[in-house]
C-alpha cells in the first residue's frame, strides 16, 4: 500500500505505546500525521507464579486471544516451549506465535474473534479435553464458556493487567478541532478508557470525530456510547485499518 495519499488528516493513535509504533509509520508514511495518545497500558500480572505453573501443565489446546497474551506468557515460560495444539484469536496474535517458532493449529478464516475460533471444525467436540485459554485480567467469557458447553475443561492464565494510563488530556483537547481529523480504538476497552480520559470537557469533540473500529461488537458498542460516525475496518491489523483509513479519505476529500 505504498501508494497511501492520507492528504495530512490527523489520526489519533490510542493503542498502547508499545504497540503503536506500526501503526504510526504506516500513517506517516501514507503522508498522514499520526497523533499518539496512549488511552491502555499493559503491565505483567502481579502473582506470576501460579501463572507459570498454569502454562506448564499439561493441555491438550492452549488459546491465545490477543498478541499480548503471547509476549507476555513466553515471557513467563522463560524459554520453556509448549506442548499443545495452539490457537490465536487473530492475524496479529498468529504472527506473534509464529515469531516465538510456533506453528498455529486453530485460526479463524474469515471472523478475527471469540465467535470465529467457536465456529472451527476442530472445536465442536470437546468432550474430556483440557483448554487453557491465555489472556489478560478480566477477559471475554464468551470462548471459555463456549468451549465448556462443549465437554471440555477449561482454565485461564492471565498473563497480564489493562490499566487506564494516568495522562493529562488538556493539551490534546486545546489542539482538537485543529489537528485530529479521525480517532482509532481498537478494542472496547481503549474506547471506553478515551471516553474517560478526555472527559466531560472532550466528548463533545470525541463524540463528533469519525472513530475508527475493528470489529462488529466494538461498532454497536459505539452507536450505543452516541458517536455520530463510526468507520469499520475489516480487521486489526495494520493493513486493515490503513485500507480504512484510505477509503474514508477518498470518501471526504
Amino acid at each position: 500500500m505504498s501508494d497511501l495519499d492520507l492528504k495530512g488528516r490527523g489520526i489519533l493513535v490510542t493503542r498502547a505505546a508499545h504497540q503503536a509504533d506500526g501503526l504510526v509509520e504506516r500513517i506517516q508514511t501514507g503522508q498522514g500525521r499520526a497523533i499518539r495518545f496512549p488511552a491502555l497500558e499493559i503491565l505483567a500480572c502481579e502473582q506470576p507464579g501460579p501463572v507459570r505453573d498454569l502454562l506448564q501443565r499439561n493441555w491438550d489446546v492452549i488459546i491465545f486471544v490477543s498478541p499480548n497474551a503471547v509476549i507476555h506468557a513466553l515471557k513467563l515460560l522463560a524459554g520453556n516451549r509448549l506442548q499443545a495444539t495452539l490457537g490465536a484469536v487473530g492475524q496479529a496474535t498468529a504472527a506473534v506465535l509464529r515469531q516465538s517458532g510456533y506453528s498455529i493449529d486453530l485460526l479463524p478464516a474469515d471472523r478475527y474473534d471469540s465467535e470465529g475460533l467457536l465456529m472451527l471444525a476442530p472445536l465442536q467436540e470437546m468432550t474430556g479435553k483440557k483448554v487453557l485459554i491465555v489472556r489478560g485480567e478480566g477477559g471475554r467469557a464468551l470462548l471459555g464458556e463456549g468451549l465448556q458447553a462443549r465437554g471440555a475443561e477449561v482454565g485461564y492464565a492471565e498473563v497480564y493487567r489493562r490499566v487506564r494510563p494516568a495522562v493529562d488530556p488538556d493539551p490534546l483537547l486545546a489542539q482538537w478541532r485543529e489537528q485530529i481529523d479521525l480517532v482509532t480504538a481498537t478494542s472496547i476497552e481503549i474506547m471506553e478508557n478515551l471516553i474517560t480520559l478526555v472527559g466531560e470537557p472532550g466528548w463533545p469533540l470525541l463524540q463528533h470525530t469519525p472513530l475508527l473500529v475493528i470489529s462488529e461488537r466494538m461498532l454497536r458498542h459505539a452507536e450505543s456510547r452516541g458517536f455520530q460516525t463510526i468507520l469499520l475496518a475489516a480487521g486489526a491489523n495494520d493493513d486493515a485499518i490503513m485500507s480504512a483509513i484510505q477509503n474514508w479519505v477518498e470518501c471526504t476529500s
